[in-house]
């Protein structure tokens, strides 16, 4: 294997897991987020029409407008970022194992012995974690359905 092949695999594995976040956070945002982005809008616009309300109360009124919408996305990129770092953290494992099997001074076919290994890991890290986004997906709409 060479460097060029590797390079290859690392990036189809990172834009198939981009891929399917980006499926994962459309969905969220078109059925949830958005929803809740008008509301927090039309509250806010409710808040600013009353004329007889002092300028710290409008304020207060929209800051609350903001409240579900503003824990929802944190919500979101709290749950991808737990995502990101368990797929790192297990491509990182990958890479250990495979540093303390290498040795010091690996011949070139022990480096592409232990590269096709550690692919094979990262591989399945990234299998575990795709897997894993569509109960994450369901989780994650039920959590938000809870605060619209």
């Amino acid at each position: 294997m060479n460097v060029y092949s590797f390079r290859k695999m690392v990036e189809e594995q990172r834009q198939r897991v981009e891929q399917e976040m980006t499926k994962m956070i459309n969905e969220l945002d078109v059925d949830y987020l958005r929803k809740m982005q008008a509301a927090m809008h039309k509250c806010a616009a409710a808040c600013c029409e009353n004329n007889s309300a002092s300028l710290e109360s409008v304020q207060k009124c929209v800051e609350s407008c903001s409240v579900k919408l503003t824990w929802a996305q944190g919500y979101v990129q709290r749950e991808l970022e737990q995502l990101q770092n368990k797929l790192q953290r297990c491509v990182m494992d990958c890479n250990d194992e495979v540093r303390v099997k290498m040795g010091p001074n690996p011949t070139h076919s022990e480096i592409e012995k232990y590269t096709a290994i550690f692919e094979k890991c990262a591989k399945g890290c990234v299998d575990k974690q795709v897997d894993y986004m569509p109960s994450l997906l369901k989780k994650m709409k039920t959590d938000l359905a809870k605060q619209q």
